[in-house]
């Protein structure tokens, strides 16, 4: 089952245009600039606008058809919402912030609220009162609060933009495990693109109200012809698996493609891990380079050419085994290499960014 949406509203400084089909299952994110639609999706998901000629079907049940006279209001619709910020009931602990949402639900369920405190780290801050809480664990028990309302569907409003970058890196960690461990599906907002690479699995781009590009993370980060907004900061997202611990301050990571190496992280052989390769860190060879200090060298195949966000400036897509990989070369390099699909070229890697906090 999947959750279908078609969207529409009209206003004289704003026009939202949004047809989607997402998966059941996982995180799909919502991406874009500010003022591209992507709150106003989310709050058209959740009930709380009622947008005109517009249709959600969640899990073969219809929340809104404006054609058919359907709308459920927000507090019928089984979904979980997380805001920017926390919104705990400052008078309550939070147990207390915990069982109230519970209660509304109709939910008694002692196991269930042992497992999510668990899943979230929060189960030695139940005594106490929002104000003794950090940033980050505010959020934990907002995540928690939603998730103990047994939705079948959690939205999450860019939860972590009101966060400074530590207390970003200690609740991403946990995002990571609802996003192994949940069964539900997620729509999650950002406009960080760090954030989308570490915890999306469908990727939805959206400008001035407009779909832009939807597909698994991957496939569509590859893609060559995004509008500028997009390709400006264009690369790949590689899922790939630790393969050992070098004794010189590296590791190996296997992916789909070849071996990366990449700086040392305190994981176990066989930890699975993601890393960001932005296309501006990408240099192309027609042959293996031998004497270079950049490490990671691959084979691949040029699979497309298109303009990039810069005049004179080129997006190339390159496949490494399975894996695509982006390439940002000016039009002279092109020339003199003759980049062209089909053409076997060497990449060199600058950087590789772990896409682990």
């Amino acid at each position: 089952m999947s959750i279908e949406l078609c969207l529409q509203r009209h206003l004289s400084d704003f026009s939202l245009d949004v047809s989607l089909t997402l998966p059941a299952r996982g995180v799909s994110a919502l991406f874009g600039p500010s003022g591209s639609g992507k709150t106003t999706v989310l709050r058209a998901l959740a009930g709380l606008e009622r947008l005109p000629a517009s249709r959600v079907v969640i899990a073969g049940m219809v929340w809104q058809d404006e054609a058919q006279g359907i709308f459920v209001p927000p507090h019928r619709r089984a979904l979980g919402y997380v805001f920017q910020e926390a919104s705990l009931f400052s008078h309550l602990d939070v147990l207390g912030n915990l069982t109230f949402g519970m209660r509304r639900a109709g939910v008694a369920d002692p196991a269930l609220l042992n497992e999510t405190t668990g899943l979230l780290g929060i189960d030695g801050l139940l005594k106490r009162m929002p104000d003794q809480l950090s940033g980050g664990e505010r959020q934990r028990v907002a995540v928690a609060r939603a998730l103990l309302t047994r939705p079948q569907l959690l939205l999450m409003d860019e939860p972590l933009s009101a966060l400074d970058l530590k207390r970003k890196q200690e609740i991403l960690p946990y995002l990571e495990r609802l996003h192994e461990e949940l069964a539900i599906p997620v729509v999650y907002v950002s406009h960080a693109p760090d954030e989308v690479a570490r915890l999306a699995d469908h990727l939805v781009l959206l400008e001035r109200g407009r779909v832009v590009a939807s597909g698994p993370l991957q496939q569509t980060l590859a893609r060559t012809d995004l509008p500028p907004a997009f390709a400006d900061d264009a690369g790949v997202v590689i899922a790939g698996q630790l393969q050992a611990q070098e004794p010189d301050g590296l590791m190996r990571l296997a992916f789909a493609g070849g071996v990366l190496l990449v700086p040392t992280r305190a994981y176990p052989v066989g930890q699975s891990l993601r890393c960001r390769i932005h296309a501006r860190d990408v240099s192309l060879s027609l042959q293996e380079p031998h004497c270079s200090s950049i490490l990671n060298r691959l084979p691949a195949v040029v699979e497309a050419v298109s303009e990039g966000a810069a005049a004179g400036h080129l997006l190339v897509r390159v496949r490494c085994g399975e894996t695509p990989i982006l390439a940002r070369i000016t039009e002279r390099s092109r020339r003199q290499l003759a980049i062209e699909p089909g053409l076997a070229v060497w990449v060199q890697i600058k950087g590789v960014a772990l896409l682990d906090g």
